[in-house]
């Protein structure tokens, strides 16, 4: 995973409530076998036209906003099914972190494991990012996970908090597995003295 330490960039609003996991990405890009090419398939039934052309009203189209890293979203975005593969076209769309007062909760695992940060801020907050997203000019912000800040552009500063396990794996570029391999020393120390200890397990 990449390391989340301070990322600036573009941030897109998506306001509405309860956009889920299908219209994240939608299901018939969930048949194949790896995790390739999933941007084709991110918000693709906003994003294109019924003839397949790019929706120029589609925020991520939009040349103000094209590009992003970030997304200001409404409440209880990721909500619907478990599919990883949201997470994965978000991803591979390059937005690092999504702003916002609530998230599924499954959608929230699937973030942390893959290195996409969530920040949740008070309902007052988020309208405060939104409005900045929302004007081309102003809609660059910067985001300190050392420090737990997002900066605008203004030099307003907005505070938040994140579990410090998730802080650390994220500016760490670690997954769950990753965390578990920093403990590897004292597992098979571990292993060695409960080998001892049960000589039948024949652990060595």
């Amino acid at each position: 995973m990449q390391t989340f330490t301070v990322v600036t960039g573009k941030v897109a609003p998506m306001m509405d409530a309860n956009i889920d996991t299908d219209v994240i990405m939608p299901k018939q890009f969930l048949k194949g076998i790896d995790r390739q090419n999933l941007d084709r398939g991110l918000f693709f039934d906003l994003r294109l036209l019924p003839d397949g052309q790019p929706n120029p009203e589609f925020i991520l189209n939009r040349p103000e906003w094209h590009g992003s890293s970030f997304m200001v979203v409404g409440p209880n975005f990721g909500c619907g099914s478990s599919r990883e593969h949201a997470v994965w076209g978000l991803q591979q769309t390059g937005i690092r972190a999504l702003i916002g007062t609530s998230f599924a909760g499954i959608f929230a695992d699937n973030c942390q494991r893959n290195g996409v940060l969530l920040i949740c801020l008070t309902p007052e907050q988020v309208a405060e990012v939104a409005a900045v997203a929302g004007e081309p000019q102003h809609n660059t912000i910067s985001i300190d996970l050392s420090v737990q800040q997002i900066q605008l552009d203004d030099g307003r500063v907005i505070g938040f908090k994140l579990d410090e396990r998730n802080r650390l794996a994220l500016m760490k570029g670690l997954d769950a597995i990753g965390v578990t391999m920093e403990y590897q020393g004292e597992i098979r120390d571990f292993e060695k003295r409960y080998g001892v200890g049960s000589p039948w397990l024949g652990i060595n």
